[in-house]
């Protein structure tokens, strides 16, 4: 559901030559993705080996939580729906259990079971006219998370649906750098930037002590940046709709579609949280992106920690109430 084309949006200002400490940074691919990886250190060999473990690290999660993987865990438990519960690791009993509450706060708008949606909108051109009420009905038939049975006791999960799914292509990038955060800082890294294609963390500082920044543009003029923000020990993912969308009756409907009726959302071009990790921030931005301006607004508002900016599809600018727009830099 997220847009990997929005790496765009996101700048990261490393100051990279400096006396001592240096930003060391390499680019790879990961999960089907782009991951910058940056390590500040004395040297490129110390620097090397902690990337070289950032990537074992990522490679495992994906392992773990690919449903594009056969082998992996979430795979089994997809393919076990509806027929018997699924043994996994305590890594994954956890991850779930985070989902299920997010899924709660936002009301359904985010649900790793809408990996059980049937596919009918269409984004390559080839749709004429919209899917007929039922069709759309019918597609979130078996998106429902209050299906998803967790026993600890036995370390379990059972999808009761037959056909029922459940995947972490909204989260799983941003779960993937949190894990490497955590992993760095207790191997003794002082500072650096996981960048898993615009879901985005740091901790530290750059080697001269100065934050690291983010500058946020707006995703139809991309070499415009309106507003840097410092982020620090935190993280930011931005979700957006204006590269993949049809037209009917003069209205766009995104490639987001909200797993509570099927149909794609309406009215926001691009959605960008700041929060704590990256893995909620992948959530809440879809979230906001599906409840719209104002109940994304005041829900991110409840939530201590989190921020948001959102464009709408007017080119507004509307944010969470403490943040302050930074047009220097």
């Amino acid at each position: 559901m997220k847009n990997p084309l929005l790496i765009a949006i996101v700048f990261i200002i490393p100051c990279f030559v400096f006396a001592q400490d240096i930003a060391h940074r390499r680019t790879t691919k990961l999960m089907g993705s782009r991951f910058d990886i940056t390590i500040v250190a004395q040297d490129e060999v110390t620097a090397n080996r902690y990337i070289d473990k950032a990537i074992e690290e990522i490679t495992r999660i994906e392992k773990l939580i690919s449903s594009w993987i056969p082998s992996s865990q979430t795979s089994q438990i997809n393919l076990n729906a509806g027929i018997k519960p699924v043994k996994v690791d305590q890594e994954l009993i956890d991850l779930i259990e985070r989902c299920i509450t997010v899924s709660k706060i936002t009301d359904g708008a985010f649900d790793i079971t809408y990996a059980s949606i049937d596919k009918i909108w269409r984004y390559d051109g080839s749709m004429t006219e919209m899917p007929t009420k039922e069709a759309i009905e019918n597609s979130v038939a078996k998106i429902v998370s209050q299906n998803i049975v967790l026993d600890k006791t036995s370390q379990t999960v059972f999808l009761t649906l037959k056909g029922m799914k459940i995947g972490f292509g909204a989260i799983g990038k941003g779960y993937a750098a949190d894990k490497v955060r955590s992993m760095l800082k207790e191997e003794g890294v002082k500072s650096g930037i996981i960048n898993a294609s615009g879901d985005l963390t740091t901790w530290g500082k750059q080697p001269d002590g100065k934050d690291w920044m983010v500058g946020i543009t707006n995703p139809l003029n991309k070499d415009n940046i309106f507003s840097w923000f410092p982020v620090v020990n935190a993280a930011v993912a931005t979700s957006g709709n204006y590269e993949k969308y049809v037209t009917f009756n003069g209205v766009k409907y995104s490639h987001i579609i909200d797993p509570r009726t099927g149909y794609p959302s309406t009215g926001i071009l691009s959605v960008t949280i700041f929060a704590p990790s990256a893995e909620l921030c992948d959530a809440l931005a879809t979230s906001v992106f599906i409840t719209g301006t104002e109940t994304g607004l005041h829900m991110i508002n409840q939530i201590k920690g989190v921020e948001c900016i959102i464009i709408d599809d007017h080119n507004n600018i509307h944010t969470s109430e403490n943040i302050e727009l930074n047009k220097t830099q």
